[in-house]
């Protein structure tokens, strides 16, 4: 009988375990539920959850052959709809301002000239203005297709300009194309000071030539950064601009 008290605690008190455990890992997981998700710790991630940085795109222009044959090689232009795809070149430290109005890719001379930006715009297109200048030739080569713009269906059809410099390509949409007059732009604006610069950007929202087009809707501020680029008419006094606003840049190898 005595035996049998015994082995009746010993189970009573391993019932008692039991139902002690139960409430303690009841309690252990509603505190776990009522604690800010803030103030959980972390658990660092599973090997199957961590997802790798996608790989950047390789970039379409080989700059450093490109520069190899002529370091003052700083971008490419291409313009689909266009036949505008050529470097964009920009005079070294040993040429002139304006040695590629009439020199091509290879320092040789030639009429057409190049693609190109002065030595006062910085070759990585991160000043707020850059301005691109070519020939408006006869046969329709270098600059002479920016006049399409002129032409509302054309315009309303080829939207961008793309600009590919070493590690990026720059996606420019185009908002603007005018007929202006030849003051040197770069010389009449501070384009670093935000009211010459918004004067400028005025301009080109709201032209006063009688040749113009505008695309509606694009907000252009002077928190964006923009492409000019011009090319002569058939008057000296006046030059044609196409104007482009940043909207992406995308890295590259």
């Amino acid at each position: 009988m005595h035996e049998n008290g015994n082995q009746t605690k010993r189970i009573w008190r391993s019932v008692f375990a039991i139902c002690l455990a139960v409430l303690l890992v009841s309690l252990v997981m509603l505190g776990w539920h009522l604690l800010p998700r803030r103030l959980r710790p972390v658990e660092p991630p599973s090997v199957e959850s961590v997802v790798s940085e996608p790989a950047l795109p390789d970039n379409p222009v080989d700059f450093a052959a490109k520069q190899a044959e002529n370091p003052d090689i700083c971008a490419w232009i291409s313009i689909p709809g266009t036949v505008i795809d050529y470097a964009v070149l920009r005079s070294g430290n040993d040429t002139e301002e304006n040695f590629y109005l009439h020199r091509d890719e290879q320092r040789n001379y030639r009429y057409a000239g190049s693609i190109y930006m002065q030595k006062i715009n910085t070759p990585d297109f991160s000043d707020p203005n850059t301005i691109l200048y070519g020939h408006n030739m006869r046969n329709g080569s270098m600059f002479a297709a920016l006049h399409k713009y002129k032409k509302t269906a054309f315009f309303n059809e080829n939207q961008y300009i793309y600009i590919y410099i070493p590690g990026h390509i720059l996606t420019y949409r185009i908002y603007s194309a005018f007929v202006y007059d030849d003051r040197h732009i770069l010389n009449s604006f501070n384009f670093y000071d935000d009211a010459e610069y918004d004067a400028f950007l005025q301009q080109t929202l709201s032209p006063t030539s009688m040749t113009k087009q505008v695309r509606p809707g694009v907000a252009v501020t002077t928190e964006d950064r923009i492409i000019t680029l011009s090319t002569c008419t058939t008057r000296d006094s006046e030059r044609y601009l196409v104007e482009g606003v940043l909207i992406h840049d995308q890295a590259t190898n």
